[in-house]
């Protein structure tokens, strides 16, 4: 699986907060079910590492990765984790040429014309744009279609599954990420059906128009 495959795996990728690693495995297991195999772990807390290495090793029909990559150690330990790719917020030379050296596909978030050609210019053609509605949204994506048809993205920040249509309607977008998935109630208490039933919703969507 390459970048650009990545992007095609499903139309919304959960972006996944987790506080406690043994909420990982029953929450997967949930928005598989619900038709999101794609899940982004960030790794925005301590137990983000340990959440991705029991997804790795029981939810076999899970694709998990990490988020929230900043720096060069944190793409090494994602992968030693068992992350399939990996995500960052925004992208700097070094860091480009970490997750590269990983050998995992990987997004890296840009949110400008300049960011985005940057990474064309090493041959990445599949990006994050994050944060999405605050940089411009669907109107700043589809300006960028034009001088760099090339580029694809998978928008990420602020999306609903309300606004996810409008993004998922432009050419140059393979899928968008989202964070309505899961909920910081239903995760606390274990309400893993209504997880599945707001994974079914958003593997459903298609393009607005």
């Amino acid at each position: 699986m390459n970048a650009d495959q990545l992007l095609d795996l499903a139309p919304v990728v959960p972006v996944v907060v987790l506080n406690d690693a043994d909420t990982a495995v029953p929450l997967a297991r949930a928005l598989v079910a619900g038709g999101l195999p794609v899940i982004e772990v960030t790794l925005r807390t301590p137990a983000a590492l340990a959440a991705i290495e029991r997804i790795a090793a029981e939810v076999p029909d899970a694709v998990v990765g990490a988020g929230t990559i900043v720096r060069p150690e944190d793409a090494a330990r994602a992968v030693d984790a068992g992350s399939r790719f990996l995500v960052s917020p925004g992208c700097t030379p070094t860091l480009r040429e970490a997750m590269t050296a990983t050998g995992r596909p990987f997004l890296a978030g840009v949110s400008s014309a300049s960011g985005a050609m940057a990474l064309l210019e090493h041959g990445i053609t599949a990006m994050k744009f994050f944060p999405a509605e605050a940089a411009g949204g669907v109107p700043y994506l589809k300006s960028l279609g034009g001088p760099l048809p090339q580029a694809r993205f998978c928008p990420t920040g602020g999306i609903t599954v309300e606004t996810a249509p409008r993004f998922l309607a432009l050419p140059n977008v393979g899928c968008v990420g989202g964070t309505w998935l899961t909920p910081a109630d239903a995760v606390q208490a274990g309400d893993w059906d209504r997880i599945e039933a707001l994974a079914k919703e958003a593997s459903a969507l298609r393009p607005a128009g």
